[in-house]
């Protein structure tokens, strides 16, 4: 496969397939709209899922993992949650093949395997969850149940991305029981900024906070909290979500407790959920027309060594102290890389670990060890700088906690600058054609954001938490409004 990447200017779209396909992330699957992670995309993937599992582990979450299957009439058992994701569900009807009589060495369904009622693959598990939380919960004892799992889940999607959105992909999410209103709605908001402090500290991507519109819902809940991005194209992407469900499930599945009065009532609930559409979201914020940009804190790989020498026996010595060098820093839990493979020349290997978004290069060659230096390159500015071995694990450390900074900060200043306030029917349209958050009155009713959405292919991103009160009238309708809220174009 050539290395050579599409500019973002010349094909924005292909540039990030370019990314994906090159930088050795993933790969087209033989099954339509599916993919394969490669390891070093696995690597970032599970470096993510490491730092969110902590965090739900320190926020009181504990792991399960429910079936794949779920029985048609439960998922049905919800009604708004079932029709939201009817188009997309993936059924099955049987259970065996047997050889087709016609067609020598083909299969073919067995007529008599037909299942007595078909099963629903899971594009989410509030049915199969519920369902089961109806046995597990009989008191306020039992509460509150803080569960998460790490699944799969397929939705039938007819256009897909890699990464960004595919018939299967990798996610989390959590369902959660509570005995009130208020601590359901208070986990809610948790899970939200676990998802906001994951997001902006270790992936270094800057979001905003806030709650979906009535449209906007995820289908079976009373609220959607959010949290917004800003990709280099001026499009918005959602990195994450968490919904207050309300009592919805808990009176569709049953789910009853006896309270400290000895009284039934029913549970409220949450779910909330991230999912590899995050790697798209960290590729589109950081990288550039070289390759991917890892932030430190989640790259597969933080630090790269490459020797560089011309005779073998000036090998030994080089290796001595790179090896020293990778010990060094292992033990203060970089994952480094001491790249002393004979099968490419160093440019070839710079070229390689630029284009995969290694944060800091390090070239060490025996006139470097003579004079006690080192040549070391940051991808993120791509700035070259000479620097002695004395303290050079502790510059390199501190080094990959300014790269971490300064990446968040560059796309922090990029969001905020494609933040747009519009007034007017055509301002607002010229800010959206200009790309980036477009904030902008509207008067509340779902025939006026259809309207916009249609007119203009822009939704509501989310309407910001503690978004200050302004009187104003409607972009579209000129009817009174009290507040601002976020339009963009998305994913």
């Amino acid at each position: 496969m050539s290395k050579e990447i599409t500019t973002r200017a010349a094909d924005y779209s292909q540039w990030y397939n370019d990314l994906v396909l090159k930088g050795g992330l993933a790969d087209y699957s033989s099954v339509r709209g599916c993919m394969v992670i490669k390891p070093y995309g696995f690597q970032l993937w599970e470096n993510m899922k490491s730092e969110l599992d902590r965090m739900f582990k320190e926020t009181g979450h504990v792991n399960a993992y429910f079936p794949l299957f779920i029985p048609k009439s439960l998922f049905e058992a919800e009604e708004k949650n079932a029709e939201g994701f009817a188009k997309e569900c993936a059924i099955v009807t049987h259970y065996r093949l047997k050889n087709n009589p016609e067609q020598k060495g083909r299969l073919m369904v067995d007529p008599e395997a037909k299942l007595e009622e078909e099963l629903i693959v899971r594009p989410t598990s509030e049915a199969i969850i519920w369902n089961t939380y109806k046995t597990w919960i009989q008191s306020y004892r039992d509460l509150p149940l803080l569960i998460n799992q790490w699944a799969n889940v397929v939705r039938w999607e007819m256009r897909t991305r890699l990464f960004l959105r595919t018939a299967e992909f990798l996610w989390q999410e959590g369902h959660t029981a509570h005995a009130t209103r208020e601590e359901a709605m208070e986990e809610t908001v948790k899970m939200l900024e676990v998802y906001a402090t994951f997001v902006e500290e270790f992936m270094a991507v800057p979001v905003i906070k806030g709650v979906k519109t009535a449209n906007e819902r995820f289908a079976g809940a009373d609220e959607t909290f959010c949290i917004e991005a800003m990709m280099q194209d001026g499009k918005a992407l959602q990195a994450g979500t968490s919904h207050f469900l309300g009592q919805n499930f808990a009176k569709a599945f049953d789910v009853q407790f006896l309270n400290k009065e000895n009284k039934l009532e029913y549970v409220w609930a949450t779910s909330w959920g991230v999912s590899t559409r995050l790697i798209g979201a960290l590729i589109m914020t950081h990288s550039d027309d070289q390759g991917l940009v890892m932030p430190p804190k989640i790259a597969p790989l933080q630090v790269v060594i490459v020797p560089i020498y011309k005779g073998e026996e000036s090998k030994p010595v080089i290796d001595a102290k790179a090896q020293s060098l990778t010990n060094e820093l292992k033990q203060s839990g970089v994952r480094v890389l001491y790249d002393d493979s004979d099968h490419a020349r160093p440019g070839w290997k710079f070229a390689e670990y630029e284009l995969k978004g290694v944060p800091v290069r390090i070239a060490m060659g025996l006139r470097d060890i003579e004079q006690n230096n080192v040549e070391i390159a940051r991808r993120d500015t791509k700035e070259k700088k000479v620097v002695s071995m004395d303290g050079l694990k502790d510059y390199v450390v501190n080094l990959l906690d300014d790269i971490q900074q300064q990446l968040f900060h560059r796309a922090k200043t990029f969001r905020d600058e494609g933040m747009t306030r519009a007034d007017r029917w055509e301002d607002f349209c010229a800010a959206l054609d200009k790309g980036g958050f477009v904030s902008a009155h509207w008067d509340g009713t779902p025939e006026t954001e259809e309207k916009i959405k249609e007119l203009t292919k822009a939704t509501i991103r989310c309407i910001p938490l503690n978004n200050p009160q302004e009187d104003g009238v409607c972009v579209l309708t000129g009817n009174p409004s009290k507040q601002r809220v976020l339009f963009a174009r998305a994913y």
